[in-house]
């Protein structure tokens, strides 16, 4: 496992993104809803382009939907289904996260 962040790195209700490391071809994305964070690759599964449309951007307004920043398509953040847009019924790659001690760790093989 590598360490991804801390919990408290990602405000409650807030996302934020990761570059790919060295060797890797996609980043991650994280989103926190209390004690629960969810990490997913960073990439719509429409065309593979980076969600965000600016930095740590990856949420709708009102914070319980992730959008694709160049499509528009709307995520849901539980499970990564999406429920509108060109990639409807497809959904996020989701990264096995674990937390210790307020740390978020990853497989090593994420975004591979």
């Amino acid at each position: 496992m590598r360490r991804l962040c801390s919990v408290d790195d990602i405000p409650d209700g807030e996302a934020r993104g990761f570059p790919a490391p060295a060797g890797r071809f996609v980043g991650l994305f994280a989103v926190r809803q209390g004690e629960v964070v969810r990490v997913y690759v960073n990439a719509c599964p429409h065309i593979g382009i980076s969600l965000e449309w600016a930095d740590h951007r990856f949420l709708n307004a009102e914070r319980t939907l992730v959008v694709c920043g160049t499509h528009g398509a709307e995520f849901r953040i539980e499970d990564g289904v999406c429920i509108h847009g060109p990639c409807k019924g497809d959904r996020l790659e989701a990264v096995a996260a674990e937390i210790r001690d307020g740390v978020v760790f990853v497989p090593e093989s994420a975004g591979l």
